[in-house]
Formats: structure tokens, sequence, C-alpha cells
């Protein structure tokens, strides 16, 4: 009844657009053969967590695996990025409820340090330097191979520059990628090492095929073994791992960006119309360590363009030390525990080391088609990135250079600033004790001091396939995972009266049709205390909320600026979440999972669907998932063909995943079970 009862809300009473595909991407000529042709049974796409742990379970399972990055570091998040502080909720943290190449991770962090947060932060119970996570996570990947005799092979500083899509006969519904073209570049001789400039001033030459007087390119052809141990309908599998959803792009498969237009399914949107340009902040980080004595701390050229964006934020955070420690990432010495607004740190001393991530700070947060970081669709035509040969990653290149003025403004504002764009005059006080850490031996290993790549909290969202109870394509969104009171007042006065009927049906479970039918108010029904609930789950996650929006007005660092209206509505409480086989298969493409923030997630759940432990529980299950495809010959999207509980080759998947230490559902947190208040 349940079912029938979606299947006709989602049929009959929601009509968002969704897209489809309208665009045939087509493979240009090289312009000379490829310096190397390597076979793969598994491509993994970008070496972030996600990515990461996909090659870490197929190597398990005993698959070659070749895995590229644009930088020439492993682990995305907690080392190219700089966000080395670990994400977790208490509760699942407490439990040690993770997929097990995470909790490796954990354990070969504390392993290397001797401690568990050898920064002794107060965001995580685990800070770290990234440089170093960067090495204990490539060092796992071998022991995997090693022990699953798999077998890795590594491309950093690769980009894929295009894509040979074709239909292959009596193989799926769909077509397959059968080639896949890489650049892989290197510092042209008697110039300065890599990691030297910021990406910004390097990514257009990145993905030029000819050689430039900076770069030495390598162009490599990807594609399946000629002679693969196992004959079906796809014999290799390309993984979406990159961190803005790069494949996504290039091969025009059904997606979103930014924000989602308000319905009952995501009720709390700031906008009644969809707006691809509002995406969540991105952020350069970097590392600052505590001196004894005052260091000089010369103002950068642009400083007064960021100036006035830049604030403590809050009057609870105004603190420099609560800053500092909040993502110290290493602490030199034993020092005193100070309190400030409740929050007890140990007082940073000389040789502390600091990451920042700050919000008014080292975020940069754009949000019109002037500034948008990662191109729409539209965008990518008008600049060319469609035509053969035309990819350039499909980002804008002023966005990347700006954010990083942004982050180098905040370090000169934490160590000398006086202004605070929130709080206003008298708060903010000169900290020069304090040195930006550069070099290739520094925690972020560049000259410039900032993180190889810039964190990012969101990017292309795939649309999933279409199913009986998801006609217009799958998508997990807000009310999915969300603890909010959708029977508040905000819900009954914005929403109209028919759509805010059909959020209460949607989370009154059996009462659902008489809600509709109008024989129950939409106010008298009790609302689920759970998530959704996933026949094809295949892994779990569980974090608030959280939202770094985007700015009103171009550009980001206008004074005055503001946070677009309405967009921390959607933010708060989450119950612990599933990750669907469903939101990581895309429309069209057969032979591609995407992992990672691009699965089928909508806006609001996205703010969620983000951090360390989800990443890497999406790359497992795309192991695995493909592992077993290439073992069965077939493709993923038959794991979710029919009735779950009547799909053999899902069941067969489902055990395989958890029987391996890969949850997928958190215990006690069935559909009987009504009170999930234990994983708050």
């Amino acid at each position: 009844m349940f079912k029938f009862i979606r299947q006709n809300f989602w049929q009959k009473l929601i009509s968002i657009p969704l897209g489809v595909l309208t665009t045939t991407p087509v493979m240009a000529s090289i312009p000379r053969n490829p310096d190397q042709v390597v076979e793969c049974e598994i491509l993994v796409v970008g070496s972030g967590l996600a990515g990461a742990a996909t090659a870490y379970e197929a190597l398990l399972m005993g698959k070659t695996v070749c895995l590229t990055d644009i930088t020439d570091w492993v682990g995305g998040q907690i080392s190219s990025q700089g966000t080395s502080a670990l994400d977790e909720r208490s509760t699942q943290r407490k439990e040690l409820f993770f997929p097990r190449g995470y909790l490796e991770l954990r354990a070969n962090l504390e392993k290397f340090y001797g401690k568990s947060n050898p920064g002794e932060c107060w965001v995580s119970s685990s800070c770290f330097l990234p440089k170093d996570a960067g090495e204990v996570l490539k060092n796992q990947l071998k022991e995997a191979a090693k022990k699953g005799k798999g077998t890795l092979k590594w491309f950093p500083n690769t980009v894929i520059k295009d894509l040979k899509i074709e239909t292959v006969a009596n193989a799926g519904t769909g077509q397959q990628i059968v080639e896949a073209i890489a650049i892989q570049h290197e510092a042209q001789p008697n110039t300065p090492p890599l990691n030297t400039e910021p990406l910004s001033k390097v990514i257009e030459d990145a993905y030029t095929y000819a050689d430039s007087p900076r770069l030495k390119k390598n162009i490599i052809k990807f594609t399946s073994p000629k002679n693969p141990k196992t004959k079906g309908k796809a014999n290799w599998f390309v993984i979406e791992a990159t961190e803005t959803g790069e494949l996504i792009g290039l091969t025009d498969v059904p997606y979103r960006l930014g924000i989602d237009p308000r319905s009952e399914l995501e009720p709390s949107s700031s906008s009644t119309t969809q707006d691809p340009y509002c995406t969540q902040g991105f952020t350069y980080t970097f590392a600052m360590e505590q001196t004894a004595e005052p260091q000089p701390q010369p103002e950068p050229s642009f400083y007064k363009q960021y100036e006035p964006y830049y604030s403590y934020e809050l009057k609870r955070l105004a603190d420099f030390d609560l800053v500092y420690t909040y993502r110290r990432i290493w602490k030199a010495e034993p020092s005193e525990t100070v309190t400030f607004e409740g929050i007890n740190f140990s007082k940073p001393t000389p040789g502390d080391i600091s990451m920042q991530n700050w919000t008014w700070g080292n975020d940069y947060r754009p949000g019109t088609s002037k500034d948008n970081l990662i191109y729409t669709k539209e965008q990518l035509q008008q600049t060319g990135q469609f035509k053969p040969g035309g990819w350039m990653g499909g980002l804008r290149t002023e966005t990347l250079r700006k954010g990083e003025e942004n982050a180098i403004g905040f370090y000169h504002w934490l160590v000398a600033g006086t202004t605070d764009s929130q709080l206003g005059d008298g708060v903010k006080k000169p900290y020069p004790n304090q040195k930006l850490l550069k070099g290739l031996d520094s925690p972020m290993g560049t000259m410039h001091g900032l993180s190889k790549y810039p964190y990012m909290r969101e990017g292309r969202r795939i649309i999933g396939r279409p199913n009986y109870a998801h006609p217009d394509g799958f998508m997990v969104n807000e009310i999915d995972i969300s603890r909010r009171n959708y029977q508040d007042d905000y819900y009954r006065k914005t929403l109209p009266p028919d759509q805010y009927r059909r959020l209460q049906a949607l989370l009154s479970g059996l009462e659902g049709f008489s809600v509709l039918s109008g024989q129950v108010s939409p106010d008298e029904v009790k609302n689920r205390t759970r998530s959704t609930i996933y026949p094809d789950a295949v892994g779990i996650g569980h974090y608030a909320i959280d939202f770094h929006p985007c700015m009103t007005e171009s550009p980001h660092e206008k004074p005055g600026n503001k946070e677009r209206k309405g967009e921390r509505r959607g933010q708060g409480q989450a119950y612990p979440f599933q990750i669907p086989l469903s939101a990581m298969i895309p429309q069209k493409i057969d032979n591609m999972l995407v992992v990672g923030k691009s699965i089928a997630t909508s806006h609001i759940a996205a703010a969620a669907y983000r951090v360390h432990s989800f990443e890497w529980s999406s790359g497992a299950a795309a192991g695995i998932t493909a592992s077993l495809a290439l073992k069965k010959g077939i493709l993923p999207y038959e794991f979710t063909e029919g009735f779950a509980f009547k799909n053999k080759n899902l069941q067969e998947l489902k055990i395989t995943l958890d029987k391996s230490g890969n949850p997928t559902q958190f215990p006690n947190t069935s559909i009987f079970n009504q009170n999930w208040d234990d994983w708050r």
C-alpha cells in the first residue's frame, strides 16, 4: 500500500523538471598517438576518499584498478584539500560503526602518530597533517593490493580530457564508455617543481594536449582489458569520483546543480525555481604555525578587496585562540586548558599548527552566473567545452583565482586584521605571532601555502534512473533525512495548500491516502521519526545538514554582501541515512558508477551527504558493486531491477557488503523502530 501511495505521488502529483540527455559528446581526434595505452578493469577518476575507497575494495577483490587525480596526493578531503579533521557524529564514532576501510584508515593514522588526535582540536576527535594523511592512505591502498592480489596503477597529476562513448550490442539499455583519454603532466626540465603555483595558474594548461613551456604532457588511453577474466555485458567500469562531477558534465548525463525548486520533497528550499549558480562555498585551506616572536606580516596587494568579507561570524566564536584550536592539526607541547563561551581547549603554544576552514574567512561563496565556479550545461556549451577536444575541466578559472586570493587574505586578516564584517569595530585584534607554512614539505605540500585543490562541498549531482516510485528519476531529497518539524507554521504558511498536504501525506506513512483524499487534516497526522529506508541500500552516513551558503551578489567580497536569503532554512539535524545504489547509477551510461558528493541527492540533502565517512562508504559500495558486476557479467542497474527481495543479484551484493564489514544500515533502524533517538 505504501509503495502504491508513493508511486501515485510521484506520477500524478509532482511536477519538477529534471532534464534529459540532449547532448551526445563526440570524441575528438587526439593530436598525436597516445604515449601510453593502459588496461584496467576499474578506472577510478578522482582519488578523494570516495575514489580511494573504491580502489581499496576493488583491490581486495583482486581487480586491476587505475586511479587518477588532478593532484599528486590521494585522499582528497584529508590530504590535497587540507580538511584533515574528520567530520563524524558522536554516536557513530562511539560505536565505531563505519566501513572497514575507514576504520583501518583511522587506526593507521592513530598508529602513525601514537595518538588519535595529534592536533588536540575540538571540532573532531581526530585532526592531523594533510601531508601525513596522504602517505598513510597511499600505503593502505598498497597493502590492500598485496592482500587481495589486485593491481593498483596510480596516475597523479592526471585529468580526463575525452571519452569515447558507444552503444554496445546486446549489452544494456544505454551506452558505455569504451575509452578514456587522459593528460598527465609534469614540470618541464629547468622549471620549478609542481605545486609551486596555485591551481588557477596551471589548470587550463593541464587540460591542454600540447606541451607548454611550463608543463610536459603524457597522453594516456585507458581502456578495458583485451582479454578479460570474465566476458560480460561490460568488460570494465568507470567510477566518477571527482570533486565537482567532471565526468557527469563531460558525458552530459541528466544532473542537477545548485538550488532545487521548493516542493513537497524539498520544502525548505530557498527558491521556488531552480538556481544552478548557487552552490555551497568552496575553500582553499592553509596551515599556520604559532611562533614565540611576532613575525613580519606584509599585506597582500589584494587584501583591501577582500577585507570587507572577513569575520568571526558570531560573538560566541570571537576569540582568536578558539578559532585557532578549532582545527588545530598539530600540538607541539602540552599546555593549560582554557575556556571560552563554554568551550574547553588547550591553549595554543609556539610550534602548534592550525588548519583554517572558516565560513566568513577562507570560504569563497559565489552565487551568480557572473562568478559561479562549476559551469552549468549552458555555460559549458558557451565556453566550447562540448566541442570535440574542448573539455577544460568545467570550472571558471577566474573564480578559482579569487578563491585563492580570498584565502591568502584571510590569513592576513587573522594575523593583522582589525575589522569584522559581521560584528563591527573593536572585536578583531592583530595576532602577529604566526607564520603561513609554505614549501613542498609543509602540511599542504605547496610553495604558496594553500591546499593543492579547494575543498568542495557540492558539485554536479546526477539524477538517477526512473523507477516505480521515481518516474522522473531517482533522488534522495530533504524529507528523506531531515529531523525538521514539517508541521511548523513556516511550512503551513509558505507552501501552497496542495503542496503542504502532499508533504504531510508523504511523511504520514499509511495515513497518506486519508490525508490526500481530505478525510484527515494534514495537521492531525503524526510525521515519521526516521529517515527513508531503501531496499537497495549499499552504504551509510550520518551528519547534520550543514550549509555554507552562496552570497547574494557578485562579487562574493562586495562590501555589505549577504548570504542568500533562506539558504540556511534547511540546515539542522538529520537522521542516520543510507546510500541507495539507485543514487549511484546515472542515466544513459551503463558502465559508470558515481560516488561521493555527486550521487543523486538534492541540494539540501547533499549538505549532509558530503563528509569523510560517507564518501568512504559510497566508494566502498562502488568498488564491491563493480567487482561483483564484473564477476557476474552484469551491469550495475541490474542490481536494482524489479522488487528488491526478488532480485538475487541485489541480495548477493548486500550480503557481500555486510559480511565484508561495509554496513548498509545502522543498528536498530528498521521501519519497525519508530524511535531513532539513540542516533541523534
